[in-house]
């Protein structure tokens, strides 16, 4: 299999892709790193770095579910639930997005996605530090509570399939902020990738904007990574793991709106 890249590229691809698999499981936006190291060190278009990533992570929120699962998270009250609607929801939001992708230009194409990791990332802290409550309380038990959430996962597809991210990137931050706890949230954000990210795929293939070799280079790390963020998630404080999240993608929005 021929990659398009020099041997030192594909091993700085690999190196982020391992950190940001981890990042999938821990803190949900891992799979960003691979987008902005593919938008930023390649010379790819938008549609191919969204393409490409995508199709990794149908693979990672496989896994990431299947582990998930088997610790018990996707077993939560209204785990399994509010999976199903989120996923739903997000599909037709996913090829949406999907579309409008070719029409962004590649400048505009960074500053969305920085000006979304920026503002998550500014809201998630300043509310964990000055322990406020969460903007809403989601009850999938109830009829509106449930229309909430598919509204929320429309506009979370639209959103990553259009910026090319997965959808634990945006998902997990949506879920904390209307109170669901950090790990059901990654649980549920791990399903609801899977079905962005294939339909997102899907619509990125059509255009021919799928690079298939760059998929298995930084896609095989990635998986290795999930493995290990999700046993780190177990061993640390969710409030920490909180802070870190929006940390994380406050750090990354100024660099991607450049």
């Amino acid at each position: 299999m021929n990659f398009p890249f020099d041997p030192a590229l594909q091993l700085t691809l690999v190196l982020i892709a391992l950190v940001s698999g981890v990042g999938i499981t821990t803190i949900g936006p891992g799979g960003i790193f691979v987008t902005i190291a593919l938008y930023s060190l390649t010379p790819i278009s938008s549609g191919e770095v969204a393409g490409t990533a995508h199709l990794t992570f149908v693979a990672t929120g496989l896994l990431a579910s299947a582990m998930y699962t088997y610790s018990g998270e996707m077993h939560l009250s209204g785990s399994r639930t509010m999976a199903a609607i989120l996923s739903v929801s997000s599909v037709a939001g996913a090829f949406l997005g999907a579309y409008a992708n070719s029409f962004v230009p590649r400048d505009l194409f960074g500053v969305l996605l920085g000006a979304v990791a920026m503002v998550t990332g500014v809201v998630l802290v300043y509310r964990e530090r000055r322990g406020l409550s969460p903007v809403y309380d989601l009850d999938v038990a109830t009829t509106m509570g449930r229309v909430v959430l598919a509204v929320l996962g429309f506009g979370l597809g639209v959103a990553s399939g259009l910026l090319g991210v997965g959808g634990p990137v945006i998902a997990v931050p949506a879920l904390v902020l209307v109170g669901v706890p950090m790990l059901p949230a990654l649980a549920v954000a791990q399903v609801q990738s899977i079905f962005i990210a294939a339909f997102a795929a899907s619509g990125y293939f059509v255009q021919g904007n799928v690079l298939f070799p760059l998929a298995v280079l930084v896609g095989t790390p990635l998986l290795v990574g999930v493995v290990a963020g999700w046993k780190i998630a177990h061993l640390v404080d969710p409030a920490r793991l909180k802070v870190a999240l929006g940390a994380v993608l406050f750090a990354v929005g100024p660099y991607l709106a450049l």
